[in-house]
């Protein structure tokens, strides 16, 4: 049964947010542009494919049966000067001295490993470029006899500038001017063969060194990285579907380059809703190897790295990764990890709390407001910030009601953990444990240990030590708290 709600996405095709409306009335189809697996899956990559994970979670939650499909690219991905012989797997595979495919293998596995790590769902279709040659191939057929495309020498290429003649719009997107673009193009991926530098690859030539080829009409060769996704998202979603989504820097030219290739394949706008992640950065500055200000996802969980104090439970990245809007650019720093790992840790011990508290005969906070505000911050296109302030809100009301500062019924004591647990685990999508067990148990022993130090010095009437120690933890965010069972402990 679908939630009622009044769901509205950001849509950059558009530029504006639009209620959220689907092809078919309870179900979803979205796909989303996946990994080229010829290297470790970046910490960047991460926010991006979280971002969707929390949104396919959402429609999930309010009742739609979802057809999530995130591709694997495992072919035909040149590097930035267009060279065929500078193929990303091909050259990943000269450098490990492996074959192409065992990198695509390692680097796959690697890949699911860490988004299992970070408790992401798995997509309910994972498809290959390579799984897709046959289709790739038939779709630059219908583009030449539609005359979309052209070959030459051996390459097919898209022609821009036919598809504009036909009153089509290649830069609708991105909102970029197709004779600026002509006029600011690099002579790049084969401009000798093209008969404009905007036109891009369906299908390139291997030359006798290229390792990774297939056969096709055209001679053997590999496909251009644009087609696999035009052709997977269709076959499996159907001509038009719901949601596209990726990184802001697939905007343009790979996504503008989809719905050129859909449009002028199909007749038909491929996507309704097109949604896209911002990027991730580090200390303010843009994650880059060549300047050193990088850390893969396991370094940051481990921390084998020279950017962070410590390491970190990766429910700590992922709660840190959801207080900043999709949309927005997320930066990340050691004192952010630290702020997030507080906050996390006074979040679950706020949920310990809600567990064993016992109700009153009336209420002081209207839980169904909270619940329904909550709702209102994720049908705001995803408000996940927002829902994190509503939650930390409910953190006061719970340890108001442990102090007897506020008060609410059994029944929405009730309610109230329900939803805490819908938000926090279903939809933002935290993992059901302890952060750490061992290093909790260590916090208790620490703790334990303080606290009996303080009652010895409280037994020996050493009022300054008694409150030195309550005061340096106060500082550190934990509370000291005296009760008739004796003093017990709370994390801000």
């Amino acid at each position: 049964m679908i939630k009622n709600h009044n769901l509205q996405v950001y849509n950059t095709l558009s530029g504006e947010k639009e209620k959220f409306v689907p092809i078919h009335q309870d179900s979803v189809g979205m796909y989303v542009c996946g990994p080229t697996v010829y290297s470790n899956v970046h910490l960047g990559n991460v926010r991006t494919f979280m971002s969707f994970d929390m949104i396919f979670r959402y429609l999930q939650h309010l009742g739609y049966k979802v057809r999530y499909v995130r591709n694997i690219t495992d072919a035909g991905h040149l590097t930035d000067d267009g060279n065929v012989e500078n193929d990303r797997f091909v050259k990943q595979s000269r450098l490990e001295k492996l074959e192409p495919m065992e990198i695509v293998q390692k680097y796959t596995v690697d890949f699911h490993q860490v988004l299992e790590t970070f408790n992401f769902l798995p997509p309910t279709i994972e498809p290959t470029a390579t799984g897709h040659i046959l289709e790739q191939i038939e779709l630059s057929e219908k583009l030449i006899e539609l005359g979309f495309a052209y070959e030459s020498q051996g390459s097919v290429y898209f022609d821009v500038e036919a598809y504009n003649k036909k009153g089509l719009n290649y830069g609708e997107l991105s909102r970029r001017n197709i004779e600026e673009l002509m006029a600011n193009s690099r002579d790049l991926d084969g401009q000798d063969e093209k008969r404009n530098p905007v036109d891009f690859a369906l299908w390139k030539k291997a030359s006798p060194s290229h390792i990774m080829r297939w056969n096709s009409p055209w001679g053997e060769g590999f496909p251009g990285w644009h087609l696999e996704c035009t052709v997977m998202s269709t076959k499996y979603l159907g001509e038009t579907f719901d949601i596209h989504g990726g990184g802001m820097d697939l905007k343009f030219p790979h996504h503008e380059c989809e719905i050129a290739q859909a449009k002028a394949g199909l007749g038909k706008e491929p996507v309704n809703y097109w949604l896209h992640a911002n990027m991730l950065t580090m200390n303010g500055q843009r994650m880059s190897k060549s300047t050193g200000n990088y850390v893969l996802p396991m370094e940051l969980l481990n921390g084998e790295n020279d950017f962070f104090e410590k390491s970190f439970h990766p429910n700590v990245v992922r709660f840190c990764f959801m207080q900043a809007h999709y949309r927005s650019v997320l930066d990340i720093s050691n004192d952010a990890m630290v702020a997030a790992e507080k906050g996390y840790l006074r979040l679950m011990e706020a949920m310990k709390t809600l567990e064993n508290l016992e109700g009153n005969e009336t209420s002081t906070f209207d839980v169904e407001n909270w619940i329904q505000t909550s709702y209102d911050a994720m049908n705001d296109d995803f408000n996940t910030p927002i829902l994190i302030s509503q939650l930390f809100e409910a953190v006061r009301i719970i340890n108001g009601v442990k102090a007897g500062n506020e008060q609410l019924t059994s029944e929405d004591l009730k309610k109230l953990n329900m939803a805490m647990k819908e938000f926090i685990f279903d939809v933002i999508g935290l993992k059901k444990e302890e952060i750490s067990s061992n290093s909790r148990s260590k916090l208790d022993g620490v703790m334990q240990m303080l606290i009996k130090m303080r009652n010895q010095a409280r037994a020996d009437k050493n009022w300054a030590l008694s409150d030195q120690i309550r005061d340096e933890l106060a500082q550190v965010g934990i509370q000291l708290k005296d009760g008739k069972d004796g003093t017990d402990y709370s994390l801000d």
